[in-house]
């Protein structure tokens, strides 16, 4: 239960995040809406087209359509208060992150896929919402530039692989995995730590 209500808060900061990314992009409500939408489901979606889950798992269960939406009307109605709260949104996107990418990969290799696939699926389970929508905006999509989020998701995924090739219980192993995945991206806000860039010649 208690791993369901962080994966919804999860899911209602990146759905928060999507909505305000189109706020500041000046879309309708109706923009807010699918962006919101898409950087909350768009990881998992993703997900199940590259293991042949047809249709997707999201769009066949209610709670995750409406928990985004109302998500991403909500900050339409009231963006300069949500704006304000910056922290608390980033903390909640951090767990959104770990949650995300570490259960993608359980997912993946529950259908058996091999390992080294079910943790690049995870890590783009937990990023591909965000690199969506920062696309839809017209802006570089945060993974690819130098925050440390792709590594702290790609983390948290190979972590679960390594578990389950040690054949350790799977429930432990995801709440670790995950706790790592927060740990590490909020210490990287904290200490601004970034990954490496080329000199510019």
């Amino acid at each position: 239960m208690m791993l369901v209500a962080l994966e919804f808060l999860g899911l209602v900061a990146f759905a928060a995040s999507g909505a305000l990314a189109a706020v500041r992009a000046r879309l309708d409500v109706f923009g807010v809406i699918v962006l919101g939408l898409t950087t909350a489901l768009g990881g998992g979606i993703i997900r199940d087209v590259l293991l042949g889950v047809h249709p997707p798992t999201t769009l066949r269960t209610w709670p995750y359509l409406t928990a985004g939406a109302v998500a991403a009307i909500l900050v339409f109605a009231f963006h300069p208060q949500v704006a304000r709260l910056r922290r608390p949104m980033l903390v909640a996107d951090a767990i959104g992150l770990g949650l995300f990418a570490t259960s993608g990969t359980g997912v993946a290799l529950a259908l058996d896929v091999p390992v080294y696939t079910a943790c690049l699926i995870g890590m783009t389970t937990g990023i591909g919402g965000g690199a969506i929508r920062d696309l839809l905006v017209g802006e570089i999509p945060l993974v690819l530039r130098r925050e440390i989020y792709a590594l702290a998701a790609l983390l948290g995924a190979v972590l679960v692989g390594v578990g389950h090739l040690a054949d350790l219980p799977a429930t432990p192993v995801l709440a670790v995995a995950s706790g790592v995945v927060v740990a590490v991206r909020l210490i990287a806000l904290w200490r601004q730590w970034h990954a490496p860039v080329a000199r510019e010649t």
